[in-house]
C-alpha cells in the first residue's frame, strides 16, 4: 500500500530562519494531526518544498515547459497545503501568481488544497491581480483557508463559495515545543536529549518551566565548518555588500487556561526581570523595506533610531545585541551600521543561518526590539518579551492575536523613549500565552486533515496538553543542511548584486546617451 502524501510548500528556502522556524512548526502540526487521526509516521510523507514551486521562468516567459516540475509535484500528491507563506501578496511580490497556477495544477489533477496560516494582503475590488486571486480561490480544490494576518479579506476573497475560513496564530508559536530551549547561546549551537514533555491538560496551566525536549545537538564538525563559513561569508560581504548597499541607497478548551510564562533558558525570568544589565536584542531590517510598504523612514533612520537606543541602553547599565534573522539584505544593513557609525562589531551577529542561531540570539536576551515578525513570535513562543516595530499591517495583526496589540509600535512612534517605554513595560507585564489563542492553528488544519485523510473518523482534535506531547521534536541542522543554506544566501546575495550592477550600467549607458542627445541639440542650435 502506498504512503499518503502531502505536498507541503512554505518558505523554506528563504534566508530569513523566520521562514524556517515556520517550516519546521508546520511539519511538527501535520505529523500531530495524522497521529491524531490513527495514522502511524510510516504510513504517510510529507514532501516539503518551496512556495515558489512555480519558477520565475515561467512567470517570466509564459512557457508550459516550465512547469514540469512543479506539474509532478503536484499530480503525485494526495493533500497540497500551503503552510505560513505569504502567498495572497500582490503590492511588491508575485506570490500571487505563484499561487493562482499552482491552484490551476491542483484543480487539473484534483489534489485538494489546504491554506494554513498564510499571509494576506487586503483584498482590493479594484485590482485586477486581487481579482485573479479571488477567481483562483473558487476552484474547487480549495478546502480550507486559515491565516494569521487580514481575515476580513479572506471572507471577502471566499465570499459565496462556503470555504471554511478562520483567523489563526502562526505556527511559529509552538517554536519552544518544537525545537525546545536552547542550552548554550553564546555557542550557537543546540542542546541533546530528545524525550516527552510533561503530562497536562487543556484545563489547566501549563507549567512551561519544566524539564521540555531539546533541539538534537549539531556536532563538534558541523560547529567548525559553520565558523569556516561564516568567516568566507563575512570575507565576501566586506568586500561586495558595501557596493550593494550604496547602489540600494541610490482555538475547545478553557479560555480563561493559560501557559505559565517561562523564562528564556539562559536568563532570568522575563516576569521578574532585572532592574539593570539586562541585555537586550535589537533586530534590525533591510533599508528597501520602508520604501517598498510606503513608509518614509530611510536607512540613516533606522541607523540614527538604533544608535539612540543603544546609547539609552548604556546610560541605564543594560547591555545590547544587534542581529538579524538571516537575510542577506538585512545582513547589509547590518553591515553598514557596523562600518560606518562605529558600532562595535563583537555587539552583533552577523551572520544567522539556521533556526538554532536565532533561537539562541532569542532566547540570550530579556527582551527584544524587533522590525522582523518572526522574530516577535519566536520571542513570544520562548516567553521573551518583545516590541515589534510595524512596517506593515501583519506585525500589529500577530500582536493583536496574542492579547498585546500593544507592543507594537507604528512608524509615527519609532523613537527610542517611547520604545523603551513600551518594552520595560513589556517586560514588567511578561508573557502569558492562553492554550485557546494557540490552539487555532492546529485544530483547523487538524479538521483539513481529517476531512481529506478520514472524513468519516469521530476522532477529535488534542487538547493543549496532548498536543504537546505529540508534537515530533525537530532533529537539529545538520552539516549539509547547513552548508546549503549558506550556499543560497551567497547566491542571491550574487545574484542581487549582479541585477544591481547591471541597473547601474543600463543607467549609465542611458545618461551617456542623454548627454549627446543633449549635445547634438546644442549643436544644431547653435548652427541655426
Amino acid at each position: 500500500m502506498s504512503k499518503f502524501k502531502v505536498l507541503l510548500l512554505t518558505n523554506n528556502d528563504s534566508d530569513n530562519v523566520g521562514d524556517q522556524i515556520i517550516e519546521a512548526s508546520v511539519i511538527a502540526l501535520i505529523k500531530a494531526a495524522m497521529r491524531n487521526l490513527g495514522r502511524g509516521d510510516d504510513s504517510f510523507v510529507i514532501d516539503s518544498r518551496a512556495a515558489g514551486i512555480i519558477n520565475k521562468k515561467y512567470l517570466q516567459r509564459n512557457d508550459p515547459k516550465h512547469l514540469a516540475a512543479a506539474r509532478t509535484a503536484i499530480s503525485s500528491a494526495d493533500l497540497l497545503i500551503f503552510g505560513g507563506a505569504p502567498l495572497f501578496n500582490y503590492s511588491y511580490q508575485v506570490f500571487y501568481r505563484k499561487t493562482i497556477t499552482t491552484l490551476e495544477i491542483a484543480q487539473e489533477f484534483g489534489v485538494p488544497v489546504l491554506f494554513s496560516s498564510i499571509g494576506v494582503e487586503k483584498y482590493n475590488s479594484q485590482n485586477e491581480k486581487s481579482q485573479q486571486l479571488k477567481r483562483a480561490l473558487q476552484l474547487p480544490v480549495v478546502r480550507q483557508i486559515t491565516t494569521r494576518d487580514d481575515f476580513d479579506s479572506v471572507r471577502k476573497y471566499t465570499e459565496e463559495t462556503g470555504i471554511p475560513v478562520a483567523h489563526v496564530a502562526d505556527p511559529a508559536v509552538f517554536a519552544d515545543i518544537v525545537f525546545g530551549p536552547m542550552t548554550d547561546p553564546s555557542a550557537h549551537s543546540a542542546a541533546t536529549n530528545l524525550g516527552a514533555s510533561p503530562e497536562s491538560d487543556a484545563g489547566e496551566s501549563v507549567n512551561e518551566n519544566a524539564k521540555q525536549p531539546t533541539v538534537a545537538a549539531l556536532s563538534r564538525a558541523v560547529s567548525t565548518s559553520r565558523r569556516q563559513i561564516e568567516q568566507i561569508a563575512r570575507r565576501t560581504a566586506r568586500r561586495a555588500l558595501p557596493r550593494l548597499a550604496a547602489q540600494d541607497r541610490r482555538p475547545q478548551e478553557a479560555t480563561t487556561s493559560t501557559v505559565s510564562p517561562k523564562p528564556a533558558p539562559t536568563t532570568a525570568s522575563a516576569s521578574s526581570p532585572k532592574k539593570s544589565g539586562r541585555r537586550i536584542g535589537l533586530v534590525v531590517t533591510r533599508a528597501g523595506i520602508f520604501k517598498d510598504n510606503k513608509i518614509n523612514f530611510s536607512e540613516a533612520d533606522q541607523q540614527n533610531f538604533w544608535l539612540d537606543v543603544i546609547a539609552k541602553l548604556k546610560a541605564r547599565g543594560d547591555d545590547y545585541r544587534l542581529f538579524t534573522t538571516g537575510h542577506f539584505a538585512d545582513e547589509v544593513f547590518l553591515d553598514n551600521i557596523v562600518r560606518k557609525r562605529d558600532v562595535p562589531i563583537n555587539k552583533t551577529m552577523f551572520t544567522v543561518n539556521s533556526p538554532e542561531e536565532l533561537i539562541s540570539e532569542l532566547t540570550a536576551c530579556d527582551g527584544v526590539i524587533a522590525y522582523r515578525l518572526h522574530a516577535s513570535i519566536t520571542s513570544f513562543a520562548y516567553s521573551v518579551p518583545c516590541i515589534g516595530l510595524s512596517w506593515n499591517f501583519k506585525v500589529p495583526y500577530f500582536y493583536d492575536s496574542v492579547g498585546y496589540g500593544h507592543r507594537a509600535i507604528s512608524s509615527e512612534n519609532w523613537n527610542a523613549d517611547h520604545v523603551l517605554k513600551q518594552l520595560d513595560r513589556a517586560m514588567e507585564e511578561g508573557v502569558s500565552k492562553k492554550p485557546s489563542e494557540l490552539m487555532d492553528v492546529y485544530r483547523t488544519l487538524f479538521d483539513g486533515i481529517k476531512g481529506v485523510v478520514a472524513p468519516e473518523s469521530a476522532a477529535r482534535p488534542y487538547t493543549y496538553g496532548q498536543l504537546e506531547k505529540n508534537l515530533p521534536r525537530y532533529e537539529g541542522t545538520s552539516h549539509e543542511q547547513y552548508q546549503g543554506k549558506v550556499r543560497r544566501k551567497l547566491r542571491r546575495g550574487y545574484e542581487s548584486y549582479k541585477k544591481k550592477d547591471v541597473a547601474l550600467a543600463e543607467t549609465r549607458k542611458d545618461l551617456a546617451q542623454a548627454r549627446k542627445d543633449l549635445a547634438a541639440v546644442k549643436g544644431e542650435t547653435q548652427r541655426g
